[in-house]
């Protein structure tokens, strides 16, 4: 679950880390009475959960009401990388001296979080790594860090020994605040120093661990159903994972691993996949007619890929939900699909004899490229 900028920004407060006094608007008019408790100069910044607001004129800073006012339903009326802006932070503007970064986040190929610094802020952490990488210092952590743990890395960043015990006190707090919120990111961009000679997070940015969040019932309340893909929270419900994406081939499979291959197959012959659904370990036919149901949603979709390696999923049991699926809703697009595994061959079977216009395929290989080819010909069932 990712948070905007304004609940993160809370998240920090309450546990002391310095922020910007800022106020969230959903209108005009909430812009107004925000405007009312704040002294001019304000930044006036789009609640978006992507990154990227600045260069695409999401953030914008206004020496005037009238000013705030123009520039902030600029702001609403944009879309930020397709989605829209119904949210803005209205926040004191800083004269900013000087910009760090710092960050947690679990680094997979350790399987163990990262905690990231750098004299270099207001960037993403990425450009910084591959311009400068010496100016980034990271320190694997297994828990919250100790006094002196986190008194070493600022003493790294910060030649000036005020700055660098105040750097230390926020270091250990946002080392707290990644733990006690399993998260999977807790990040400062930039860390300023401010012209009163005090670091404060002008950004911040916090990505909850949906598999914790059974225990994290108090962050539920930042949940922002605005920006959630209602698609998304639809399968989840139906015990399904999909995440939506730009192509046109939709894709389902049993098993996220098999989704990633399958997803790699339909790239390296040439085509582009509209999702990422699993329909997981179980043989629950329901579950194949709603995840049909779901990407055919989607109107780029030209084909349907089904792509099944039976284990504990029984290729039977797709076979009958899709043959459901069709008998349910009209599905106009053709659609493939490879059985492998538990039941195949009755699987096949139950396919052939329903005489449903399904192309069927025994590799993935092949299915793919059967797949990647229908898209380009438009051939329908």
């Amino acid at each position: 679950m990712k948070l905007l900028e304004w609940s993160s920004k809370e998240i920090f407060a309450s546990y002391g880390i310095p922020v910007q006094r800022g106020f969230l608007a959903r209108n005009l008019e909430e812009v107004e009475r925000a405007l009312d408790n704040l002294e001019f100069p304000v930044v006036i910044k789009a609640q978006v959960p992507v990154g990227g607001r600045g260069k695409a004129g999401g953030v914008k800073l206004a020496n005037s009401r009238e000013e705030a006012l123009e520039k902030a339903k600029a702001i609403f009326s944009l879309e930020i990388k397709g989605i829209p802006v119904k949210k803005v932070l209205v926040a004191k503007a800083e004269d900013i001296k000087r910009e760090y970064y710092v960050g947690i986040t679990l680094d997979r190929r350790f399987s163990k979080p990262v905690f990231i610094t750098s004299k270099e802020g207001g960037v993403d952490i990425e450009e910084i790594a591959q311009r400068n990488p010496s100016a980034i210092i990271r320190k694997y952590i297994d828990e919250p860090l100790k006094g002196f743990e986190a008194r070493e890395l600022s003493f790294e960043v910060f030649d000036d020994p005020d700055l660098a015990l105040q750097a230390a006190d926020i270091y250990l707090k946002l080392s707290r605040v990644y733990f006690d919120h399993d998260c999977q990111l807790a990040e400062i961009n930039p860390l300023a120093l401010t012209s009163d000679g005090t670091l404060k997070a002008l950004d911040a940015k916090i990505i909850i661990d949906d598999n914790a969040l059974f225990r994290q019932n108090d962050l539920l309340k930042y949940r922002d159903e605005d920006y959630e893909n209602p698609d998304e929270e639809e399968a989840k419900d139906a015990g399904l994972s999909f995440v939506k994406l730009e192509g046109n081939i939709g894709c389902m499979v049993n098993g996220a691993g098999l989704a990633m291959a399958t997803m790699d197959v339909i790239k390296y012959w040439g085509g582009e996949p509209a999702n990422f659904l699993d329909v997981g370990g179980s043989s629950n036919p329901e579950k194949v007619k709603k995840a049909m149901e779901i990407i055919l949603r989607d109107r780029n979709v030209k084909v349907v890929f089904i792509n099944i390696f039976g284990g504990i999923t029984r290729c039977d049991d797709i076979a009958k939900g899709l043959i459901e699926a069709f008998n349910y809703m009209k599905i106009n697009v053709p659609v493939v699909v490879r059985l492998t595994g538990t039941n195949e061959d009755i699987g096949r079977e139950m396919l052939e004899k329903s005489g449903l216009p399904i192309k069927t395929s025994s590799s993935m290989s092949e299915g793919a490229r059967l797949a990647v080819s229908l898209t380009k010909t438009g051939s329908q069932p």
